[in-house]
């Protein structure tokens, strides 16, 4: 999909870029396929706001995605590609050869009136999902289970693709958009080709208002605001932070400060980490 510019009506207009979905379909989403969503606005179980700058935003609807394609052996041909609130991503409406109707994430170069196929007899091709011992060395890939049968939880977002760099014994090794090298059970399933939506990174919102429809409240810097409100603040004019390295409102490290368990029980399938060691 290409991005599409407005007339500088507006100084946020100037800015502003959005996403062509001309090839997206008019028409609404399958009703059958869809969940109510409760929004939570960075609240836990308890009611208290553990992620900041959250709330408000348009009322969506969630759609349930095959991320399992467990209906293996039966051509599904695409009826739509759609538009999908809850991600970046792109999503096709596809209907298998029983009747059954199903979405799953739609990949670049997908169109409407293609075959998409699940199992170990299915081509190569964007859309087709196979276990990654039937996948070629080098093939480019999304949507890759971890767990055997759990469904996909890697490389699902816009534009992204994993490319699978070999395969030793159980396992599969991996190279995710990161850069890390991560091996993986060879009988997880993974789908074949690019994530859709590849130019979602160069858009430009233009303006704070479409934040604001997104559930995205305003973020503060903590060096504007007091010394009581934040250990950046205070100062006469623009003050450094005053300390090591950025903190939380809390004094907690930020910005850079590791967040992955010192000894997670899956550092052994980290062959190379994303940044490099």
């Amino acid at each position: 999909m290409a991005i599409k510019s407005y007339k500088p009506t507006s100084p946020s207009r100037r800015q502003m870029t959005v996403t062509d979905h001309t090839a997206l379909s008019k028409d609404g989403p399958e009703k059958s396929l869809l969940e109510p969503l409760k929004k939570n606005s960075g609240r836990n179980s308890y009611g208290r706001i553990t992620v900041r700058h959250r709330g408000g935003g348009n009322r969506r609807k969630y759609r349930i995605i095959d991320f399992k394609r467990d209906k293996e052996g039966m051509n599904a041909t695409v009826l739509t590609l759609e538009y999908d609130p809850n991600r970046s991503a792109f999503i096709a409406l596809v209907q298998y050869e029983d009747g059954e109707k199903r979405y799953i994430l739609a990949p670049h170069g997908l169109d409407k009136g293609d075959v998409v196929r699940a199992g170990a007899d299915a081509d190569i091709k964007p859309g087709n999902a196979l276990k990654l011992n039937d996948i070629p060395v080098g093939t480019f890939i999304h949507a890759i289970e971890l767990y055997p049968g759990k469904g996909a939880q890697l490389v699902r977002s816009a534009g992204n693709m994993a490319q699978l760099m070999g395969k030793e014994g159980a396992y599969a090794l991996i190279r995710l958009p990161s850069g890390e090298m991560r091996k993986v059970p060879i009988n997880c399933k993974a789908s074949i080709g690019q994530v859709s939506n590849i130019d979602h990174e160069n858009v430009n919102y233009g303006k704070a208002g479409r934040r604001r429809h997104m559930g995205w409240r305003p973020t503060v810097r903590g060096s504007v605001m007091n010394p009581c409100d934040h250990p950046h603040g205070g100062g006469e004019g623009k003050a450094p932070v005053g300390r090591p390295g950025p903190v939380t409102p809390w004094g907690k490290p930020a910005l850079g400060y590791k967040t992955r368990k010192t000894h997670n029980r899956t550092d052994k399938y980290i062959v190379k980490r994303r940044n490099g060691k």
